[in-house]
């Protein structure tokens, strides 16, 4: 994406934010259990919002401490905004029982699980622990998909005039300016993905599902031999077989996965081991949703053209 484009996203979300604050302290609270929820509910409440990250964009949503500062951070939200489909399943319910108010319970106004507002892929048939850490409800990485992102924009939006009607107008108008910066953006990444369909590509974990099916990649194989399972040395060497044959291109990692295994396969097929952000603050440019998907696909655009 063109740096002039991030410019004017960024400007069109600060001029939003400045024009249409409220002069009072901000009141809602939202408690967000991934970075990616915490960027899109700061695009939306703006300055009529105070948002806490559970996680950062380094660390695996799926193994949490539930710290007394969390605690603390849920007894006072208003809106919880999660992932959901299992994701949090570790450690979400320990801070709910410790306190979450009314408001944030399931049902209310402000409790929003994404996956329940979206598609979600890979919902399994039958639950069975030999079939490695799958998750019940499906794979719960919606928000690597833009359209996904949309749609939870618009529905973080009903929600907050729900809880916050007095700023109703702000909320609009926020989530009106969010929504044209984003289709500029996904206009523009169009045109790039259409360069990248059909490349080849190794997975490290089952958490690309969305980015892949998104961009039109062709998953060759995984580390894993199952979710969340560690790869054997005689697994390693089957993916390295269809790696060559299928003429994979790259090997896709998130910041926190672990990468002997990737480095181990990159250096005997000679293709690229590539961290992919994967969420907000996954990498050092990628500070926003909008530069989120922006430098994911200037990643695969490096590993597709390298000789």
């Amino acid at each position: 994406m063109s740096r002039n484009l991030l410019a004017t996203t960024a400007a069109v979300f600060t001029l939003a934010g400045a024009a249409l604050a409220s002069p009072a302290i901000a009141e809602v609270r939202v408690f967000a259990c991934e970075p990616e929820w915490a960027a899109l509910a700061e695009a939306v409440g703006g300055d009529d919002v105070i948002v806490h990250s559970a996680t950062h964009g380094r660390q695996d949503a799926h193994h949490v401490r539930a710290r007394p500062s969390l605690i603390a951070q849920v007894r006072r939200a208003d809106i919880l905004f999660c992932s959901g489909a299992d994701l949090e399943s570790g450690w979400l319910p320990v801070l709910m029982q410790r306190g979450a108010r009314h408001v944030i319970q399931p049902g209310q106004p402000g409790h929003i699980m994404a996956a329940d507002h979206v598609a979600v892929l890979d919902q399994p048939d039958t639950i069975d622990r030999s079939l490695g850490d799958i998750h019940p409800g499906g794979n719960p990485h919606v928000h690597l998909d833009p359209q996904n992102i949309e749609i939870l924009a618009s529905e973080l939006a009903r929600r907050l005039v729900r809880i916050d009607p007095d700023n109703a107008d702000a909320y609009r108008s926020r989530l009106a300016s969010f929504q044209t910066a984003w289709a500029e953006a996904r206009d523009e990444w169009r045109s790039r993905i259409a360069n990248l369909r059909g490349m080849g590509v190794i997975v490290h974990h089952e958490n690309w599902v969305y980015l892949l099916r998104w961009i039109g990649l062709t998953r060759v194989a995984s580390l894993e031999p199952l979710p969340g399972i560690p790869p054997s040395a005689s697994h390693l060497q089957t993916v390295l077989e269809q790696a060559r044959e299928a003429g994979a291109k790259a090997i896709l990692r998130s910041p926190y996965a672990p990468r002997e295994a990737s480095d181990w396969l990159s250096a005997r097929v000679g293709i690229p081991a590539v961290e992919l952000p994967y969420t907000v603050g996954g990498h050092p440019d990628a500070d926003d949703l909008v530069s989120l998907f922006d430098v994911t696909l200037t990643l695969l655009e490096e590993a597709r053209d390298r000789p």
